[in-house]
């Protein structure tokens, strides 16, 4: 979240605003009620929101469903354990580079990249492993970081994953020369580990999987800019307001948290969901253009990966 827009007298939503942890818990068991077998927490940063424990208790009492959660590893020093504790078996860190330099100059932090693999380390340790390591590559910024990267991480049983620099939002000056394709990515590492495909674990998958083929480990590789999934696509998302997205390039939601606290019955407020999701038709990524991407697109920080 640029630090020139979101900054200090940033004023952000009134509490009342967001939806509480029971309303949270009421639609992830309504959305599991339609077949969802997987929620994901994201952000901004979820580890920053009070008492988040609390949901993840509450989340992964519902039977069946599968919880994991995306952070900047920041706090996890200190969280991981009481994550794992109240019930979260899975997590995601982001990481982009092990250079200081090149981590700072691609997230805008004021911490260091030791932080982050302390947070990894503490994560493993509370056995949220293996721990999924996301890192988006940018040209002209961290693309000589992808083989370090790769063998870092492959050493340490943690899964690696590459993503193509997406124009999500309006805020971070995308360019197409900008995108290091998952072609070029998978290239750049297989000339020194050598790799071979691997079968998707579930369709809808979104990151195509490589494995090393001395079997010490794997790698993913999301490439909506260049091998575009959307016809595949299984995701929903919903803002901490309660809108729900069903694209990650959508340029408006729909208003959940209205339903929610008039009094709508679950099976109303499963038949909103389920018109929603019938009557979507995101392509984005399948007809990205000039036009399209000039078009106001919710930004990630307000809906997540």
């Amino acid at each position: 979240m640029p630090k020139e827009i979101f900054g200090k007298d940033f004023q952000f939503l009134d509490r009342k605003a967001l939806l509480t942890f029971e309303e949270i818990e009421r639609v992830a068991r309504i959305f599991h009620g339609l077949g969802v077998e997987k929620v994901r927490l994201t952000g901004g940063e979820p580890l920053v929101r009070r008492n988040l424990e609390t949901l993840i208790e509450k989340l992964s009492a519902i039977e069946g469903l599968d919880l994991t959660l995306t952070t900047n590893g920041s706090l996890l020093p200190q969280k991981a354990l009481r994550l794992r504790e109240a019930g979260l078996r899975r997590i995601t860190v982001s990481l982009d580079s092990l250079d200081d330099a090149v981590f700072r100059a691609m997230n805008d932090v004021d911490f260091p990249v030791q932080r982050v693999l302390e947070g990894i380390e503490a994560a493993a340790a509370a056995g949220l492993a293996p721990v999924k390591v996301n890192m988006v590559v940018k040209r002209g910024l961290n693309e000589d970081s992808i083989v370090p990267m790769a063998r870092f991480f492959r050493e340490r049983g943690h899964i690696l994953r590459f993503i193509e620099y997406m124009d999500v939002g309006a805020t971070n000056g995308w360019r197409m020369d900008d995108v290091v394709s998952a072609a070029e990515i998978v290239r750049r590492i297989d000339a020194e580990l050598p790799l071979e495909p691997a079968d998707a674990n579930y369709r809808g998958e979104v990151a195509k999987r490589w494995r090393y083929r001395d079997g010490s480990g794997e790698i993913g590789v999301i490439a909506s800019v260049t091998q575009a999934f959307c016809r595949d696509c299984t995701r929903a998302r919903l803002s901490a307001e309660g809108q729900i997205y069903t694209c990650l390039f959508a340029t408006s939601g729909h208003d959940l948290r209205g339903l929610l606290r008039q009094g709508a019955s679950d099976a109303d407020v499963m038949k909103f969901i389920e018109s929603v999701w019938s009557g979507r038709s995101d392509r984005y990524s399948e007809i990205r253009s000039q036009n399209t991407r000039r078009e106001p697109k919710v930004e990630m920080s307000y809906i997540g990966g």
